[in-house]
């Protein structure tokens, strides 16, 4: 398996200069890190801007600096090695683009003109349309934190088949009831224990998937939501259950409004910013996934 990334993902100073600041340089990390945790090899596009106009360059749009035939030319000719290391090793799972970049964003571009952000992919990266793309910052979303109850067996087991689904899609998956979090009989210490570990994983998830059947969310469920939504972790939360709480809502409100509510697990994976699967933001079309 192997992906293509703008090269910048693994060599920042090919970026043009004074743009590529820490919280640019986390979100290369954590694809990073999601490619060696899924043991995904990643090879690195052409950086056309980088050899048409040198690595040490000052920022500008497309069309500032790069709307000239001689550049065309140069995308035509780099298109061509691309199309033949495809041809040789077969469709990669995706293309991790940068957003905002005149030539490797995805769904939005410093273009040029007024207004100079323009929606839809940059100029290289629109020359491959059959590949999904995703943005780094969706594509570094995959430490998915699994919320449900796990009171009786059937809970448990439904929440591991979830689990064994989400890590198929290529997300790494905290489940509380595999770190001891399934006894009644346990000590203050225990608990303790269990609620600063669930809570660490909480903090540094980067999705929230939440189990809502019943006739009210399970409590403990509901207090996950809240936290992660005044993070600003997004929750997807899966309601299979048909009953509703009233004309227009399918559970309680503030749960609701706090996330994206589906009802099957099959949209639950398409809703995932996941190379490995149907994906797509909530409210975005298949095939680009940028910041869920």
């Amino acid at each position: 398996m192997y992906v293509l990334v703008c090269p910048c993902i693994l060599d920042p100073s090919l970026r043009a200069r004074g743009i590529t600041d820490e919280e640019a340089l986390s979100r290369f990390m954590k694809v990073r890190a999601r490619c060696e945790t899924l043991r995904i090899e990643m090879v690195p596009l052409p950086c056309p801007e980088a050899i048409h106009l040198g690595r040490d360059r000052e920022p500008g749009t497309f069309l500032e600096r790069l709307d000239t035939p001689a550049f065309t030319a140069l995308l035509d000719r780099l298109e061509e090695e691309v199309q033949a290391l495809i041809a040789v090793r077969g469709p990669p799972l995706c293309i991790v683009g940068v957003n905002s970049s005149p030539t490797c964003g995805v769904d939005r571009t410093y273009y040029g003109g007024d207004p100079p952000k323009r929606p839809g992919p940059g100029v290289w990266l629109a020359r491959f349309p059959e590949i999904p793309v995703f943005d780094v910052t969706s594509f570094g979303r995959y430490r998915v934190y699994l919320a449900a109850p796990l009171f009786s067996e059937g809970e448990r087991v439904y929440n591991r088949l979830i689990r064994d689904q989400l890590v198929r899609a290529g997300q790494e998956v905290h489940l509380p009831q595999e770190i001891g979090d399934d006894l009644s009989s346990r000590d203050l210490g225990t608990t303790r224990a269990i609620f600063s570990e669930n809570l660490a994983a909480l903090c540094e998830s980067d999705l929230v998937v939440a189990v809502i059947d019943g006739a009210d969310a399970d409590s403990g469920t509901a207090w996950e939501i809240g936290f992660a939504y005044a993070r600003g972790i997004p929750v997807i939360a899966l309601r299979t259950d048909f009953r509703l709480v009233g004309a227009d809502e399918r559970v309680n409100l503030m749960l609701e409004q706090s996330a994206v509510v589906v009802t099957d697990r099959e949209s639950l994976i398409r809703h995932l910013p996941s190379p490995l699967g149907p994906s797509s933001d909530p409210g975005e079309g298949a095939g680009v996934c940028s910041t869920l």
